[in-house]
């Protein structure tokens, strides 16, 4: 099996990667979404975070209000460490769980979004990290529903491109469009992920 870690920041386009190289036969583990997954109503990582963060988290109907939970952490790193002991033994354990079903000889990508800032590079055959200018991810972010203040708050909180770069085996640049973007992912699949999975 092949372990391929995917990051960049928010608004790089690494979902749009994950996409790509999912057409090209891997198998992605999105942990955005396995991190939505082990907080959804009913779940021991939903209660969790309520023992944690109090009901002010839930919304009337008892899932996770995101924008309350998120104003609570974003401006309080003690309190972001808080919710991050609660999740990301959660989104690691899902994980697992994903990979043990792919086939022996897959080619698995991780789509992790703090790569870097949780120190799991090593963890990986081949790090692809996205990087887009800073510009481009906060007019991408906006197109989401983000006040500009807001999406460079976030970009600020994140690791760096300095950071990503020392980690990435290939660093893939999103400022050129999807054909760009994907001659680089071809690019990346035919000269390292085929190579090194055979």
């Amino acid at each position: 099996m092949l372990r391929i870690g995917l990051t960049g920041g928010i608004g790089s386009g690494k979902s749009t990667v994950a996409a790509l190289l999912a057409q090209r036969g891997a198998r992605v583990v999105d942990a955005d979404r396995i991190a939505r997954e082990v907080v959804e109503p009913g779940t021991p990582g939903l209660a969790a975070v309520v023992a944690e963060f109090g009901d002010g988290v839930l919304t009337s109907d008892g899932a996770l209000d995101r924008p309350a939970l998120a104003a609570q952490v974003f401006e309080d790193p003690a309190a972001r460490a808080r919710l991050d002991a609660v999740v990301h033994p959660l989104v690691r354990a899902r994980a697992a769980e994903l990979v043990a079903e792919a086939p022996a000889d897959a080619v698995v990508v991780h789509d992790v979004p703090l790569l870097v800032e949780t120190g799991q590079a090593a963890s990986y055959d081949l790090v692809l990290v996205v990087e887009t200018d800073l510009e481009t991810r906060v007019a991408r972010l906006v197109e989401r529903g983000l006040s500009a203040a807001d999406a460079r708050a976030r970009i600020a909180v994140q690791a760096t491109d300095e950071q990503r770069r020392a980690v990435a085996d290939v660093v893939l640049r999103n400022d050129g469009g999807r054909e760009a973007l994907a001659a680089q992912v071809d690019r990346v699949w035919t000269e390292r992920v085929l190579p090194a999975a055979s």
